[in-house]
């Protein structure tokens, strides 16, 4: 048994009933890595690079009479669904989140436990549908939008489904990714949406078409991957990707990230399904996995477990509440 599959074992485990021993070992392997630096490497090439840049600033942009395009959040919404917002920073869910970008954010700094190519590219995905994949990207990046020096985009890359569109308050007909994509006298600034929380952008899905998994694997989608994570590296990119075993889109973007947050539901996810899912990553990705919806805590409520691993290896499982 690999030791991931060891990992997926842990965290189906609810009837041991071991989480508060983890969640010790989970805070003690966190801390640890906070002493190992190493440097984010590259090999890409960025001579011919055509794709504007995704985080322009608005005087910037052309022609001079484009008018920024707003979100206005519907936060009181999102609180009521137990979501991360701004006005409550000390909210048990808000906490929960801390702990999961934490890893994330050290390795964007270069201070994880190895090297990674494009850290700052984060997918959120799933083995399958309804495994709170969505409700996860969305916490994680109001939560890294709401640190002082991060500015979060946020990518709806489920474009068959598109479901963020309507947690976010978003039309469905809003143009997105794959008309980026699609059409090429398209800007980013074009389809970039700005929202009433200062640091958080959305690029919406956009258009359902019927070639999506091709215009994801197109060298286009690599140009603008590369513009993303390099151009600005101080920005958090985080992509609500489809489940792994249900669309090819997934494992095209899983080739372009440099780190994943793998969703798995407690009493949900079979254990068989998260290791062929985690098998269609590759050996050399950096995995997170997220334990969601676990009744396991001390009062009872549902929340998240995390784990953290680099390719085949493991961290520690940790519970929150939520």
């Amino acid at each position: 048994m690999s030791i991931i599959e060891k990992a997926i074992e842990k965290l189906n485990a609810d009837q041991v009933g071991k989480q508060d021993d983890l969640s010790n070992d989970f805070s003690r392997s966190l801390d640890s890595t906070a002493s190992s630096q190493a440097p984010v490497k590259s090999n890409v090439d960025m001579q011919g690079q055509t794709i504007p840049p995704a985080f322009e600033q608005p005087e910037k942009l052309a022609p001079q009479n484009r008018t920024r395009k707003v979100v206005d959040l519907p936060l009181e919404h999102l609180k009521s669904l137990g979501m991360v917002t701004p006005d409550e920073p000390r909210s048990r869910v808000a906490e929960e989140n801390r702990i999961i970008k934490r890893p994330l954010l050290m390795n964007i700094a270069g201070k994880g436990a190895a090297a990674i190519d494009n850290p700052n590219l984060i997918m959120v995905t799933s083995a399958q549908p309804g495994e709170g994949k969505t409700f996860t990207a969305i916490n994680l990046a109001i939560s890294i939008a709401m640190e002082q020096d991060k500015t979060v985009l946020f990518v709806d890359a489920d474009v068959a489904k598109a479901s963020a569109a309507a947690l976010l308050g978003i039309p469905d007909d809003c143009p997105g990714l794959i008309d980026l994509l699609m059409n090429k006298g398209t800007r980013i600034s074009d389809v970039l949406l700005h929202t009433s929380i200062p640091n958080l952008r959305i690029l919406p899905a956009g258009h359902a078409h019927e070639r999506s998994t091709e215009l994801l694997a197109s060298e286009d989608m690599q140009q603008l991957m590369i513009e993303l994570a390099q151009r600005y590296p101080d920005r958090v990119i985080i992509f609500d990707s489809p489940p792994i075993l249900f669309t090819t889109e997934a494992g095209v973007l899983a080739n372009l990230m440099g780190q994943i947050v793998f969703v798995v539901a407690e009493k949900h996810t079979p254990q068989s399904k998260v290791v062929e899912a985690l098998s269609h990553l590759g050996g050399e990705k950096v995995i997170g996995l997220l334990l969601n919806k676990s009744s396991n805590t001390r009062n009872g409520a549902g929340g998240y477990g995390y784990g953290y691993g680099y390719g085949y290896g493991y961290g520690r499982s940790q519970t929150g509440n939520g």
